[in-house]
């Protein structure tokens, strides 16, 4: 008799809401995560005097999939702040910045008072733009099928499902400069979708990533009081209250397989764990390549395709600081232009992610630059300060300080031991604030993409996304990622790797479930 009906491999949020729904439908589920806590990218640690969120803290399309009232996770501990605006671009060379909030007016609002020419293009950008960004949040909504997936993507959302696939045909750069004419919009917009994936905005396939700003006009951004990780410890709550486990520090050696199907899950110190389903919610390649022992002759060429597909590798990097007071933007306070932001109702530049970004071309030679090991003079930023709206998160009186940085290679040059690049990153920070930044600092560290490998377990630091799209999704291409099936009887895929992917999501996790329940049933 198996000792679990199905067991997860890896604790990141994927991995957790899909034991979740499991273990809801009464099935014995365990979910064994190697470190010491879960959550994965999305979880919080206590480091530097204070919790710091291990990648961006903020949470929108996770928040589109009602995890909250399914898995009850209000009674576990998750409450979310709302953020409005949700996230605030800035040019390097720009005289101000844009809010984009909730509502597309407000924003225009916003926008007119640095970006007047811009104004008339976001507005026809929306118009486009939101109902394909409705429409891609409605598919990823429930298991993939050609079926399913259709249905959404004709009828009277045909010219939305026209433009998801007329601009994922698109560089990203195509989609932005056919709308606006303005790096200071352009390269923010850029550093929200492909930036993150690592690509350029001269990638062909890209130009889905457009849609980044459309989302923050569909779901509404929040963050968990608490910092990130409250989402992963209410979903491992939720997990054990329907009698699931959830198993810390628990490494997996081997999923063993049997006939045509798995048949055991093995661990680093010995322990072997029957079952007839198992859910990676790891990385795809290190599961099938590492971890799959005597697969069937049907996962042949699965097996082979990621064995011979090589790794990317990580490209960002995170520096969290302890601040003594709260730093003051330059743009914000120079000249009259809090007056002028304050009357359109962005009256808080502190509490919302800000992107500083180069224009296109920049961010291009950014993108050459990485594969040299180089890194830009003035990187692509993403700074916020969580513990403006969430005391919880540092001592009274003090601020944590988030600054993530894109394009910053694996394969630094030189190499990242003893290099002075997350420092000096904390100086170019400091030139978009006002005097005394840095002599606020109480402590900081960083992690760069070497350690993301050796403390998060990420190989090459590097957290694997979707690289599909819907069309991928509609035609079931790589069904290991956008139907979450394998040849292997019982072997299943979830997690960012797969469809729909884009960071905490958790439509991955519960899709997987529906399979899942489907097929035991």
């Amino acid at each position: 008799m198996a000792d679990y009906d199905v067991i997860i491999v890896g604790g990141g949020h994927n991995g957790l809401v899909a034991a979740a729904y499991l273990a809801r439908a009464g099935k014995q589920v365990v979910v064994l995560e190697a470190r010491g806590q879960v959550g994965g990218c999305a979880g919080t640690e206590s480091v530097i005097g204070a919790k710091v969120n291990l990648c961006n803290c903020d949470h929108g399309l996770v928040r589109s999939v009602p995890l909250m009232d399914e898995l009850d996770l209000a009674s576990h501990g998750l409450e979310y702040l709302d953020l409005d605006p949700g996230q605030i671009a800035l040019g390097w060379d720009s005289p101000g910045a844009a809010p984009i909030f909730h509502s597309v007016e407000q924003t225009l609002d916003a926008m007119a008072v640095i970006f007047p020419g811009e104004v008339d293009n976001y507005r026809n950008f929306t118009k486009i733009a939101l109902p394909a960004a409705e429409l891609l949040v409605n598919m990823a909504s429930e298991p993939p099928s050609t079926r399913s997936l259709l249905s959404k993507a004709i009828g009277r959302q045909t010219p939305a499902a026209l433009t998801l696939l007329r601009w994922s045909r698109m560089t990203v750069g195509q989609v932005l400069r056919s709308y606006f004419s303005d790096e200071g919009i352009m390269g923010p917009a850029m550093c929200t979708g492909p930036a993150v994936w690592g690509l350029s905005p001269e990638t062909p396939g890209t130009g889905l990533g457009a849609l980044a700003i459309a989302f923050k006009h569909v779901v509404g951004l929040g963050r968990p009081i608490g910092g990130s990780g409250q989402l992963t410890e209410a979903l491992a709550g939720s997990i054990r209250a329907a009698g699931g486990e959830v198993r810390t520090g628990a490494t997996v050696r081997a999923i063993g397989c049997e006939g045509a199907g798995v048949r055991m899950v093995e661990l680093e110190d010995g322990t072997v764990l029957e079952t007839e389903t198992v859910i990676v919610a790891c990385d795809p390649r290190e599961a099938l390549v590492k971890y799959l022992s005597n697969p069937p002759s049907s996962a042949k060429k699965l097996v082979d395709r990621w064995r011979h597909q090589i790794p990317d590798e990580g490209f960002e990097s995170k520096v969290d600081a302890r601040l003594s007071e709260p730093p003051r933007w330059r743009y914000y306070h120079e000249g009259n232009n809090a007056e002028r932001y304050a009357s359109v109702g962005f009256t808080d530049p502190l509490s919302a992610s800000t992107l500083v970004a180069p224009d296109l071309a920049t961010i291009h030679q950014a993108y050459e630059m990485k594969s040299r090991g180089e890194i830009l003079e003035r990187p692509m930023l993403f700074i916020n300060m969580p513990s403006i709206r969430d005391s919880t998160l540092a001592p009274e009186g003090e601020h944590v300080f988030s600054l993530e940085v894109l394009f910053t290679p694996y394969g630094l040059k030189g190499g990242w031991k003893n290099s002075g690049e997350p420092e000096r990153w904390l100086d170019v920070a400091a030139t978009v604030f006002e005097p005394g930044f840095k002599d606020s600092i109480l402590d900081w560290r960083s992690m760069t993409p070497d350690l993301l490998e050796s403390k998060l377990r990420l190989p090459k630091g590097h957290a694997t996304a979707f690289a599909g799209g819907p069309l991928d999704a509609i035609l079931g291409r790589r069904r290991e990622l956008t139907r979450y099936t394998t040849p292997i009887d019982g072997l299943y895929m979830t997690g960012a790797a797969t469809f729909p992917g884009a960071g905490v999501w958790g439509a991955s996790g519960r899709n997987v479930a529906d399979v899942v329940l489907r097929d035991l049933a």
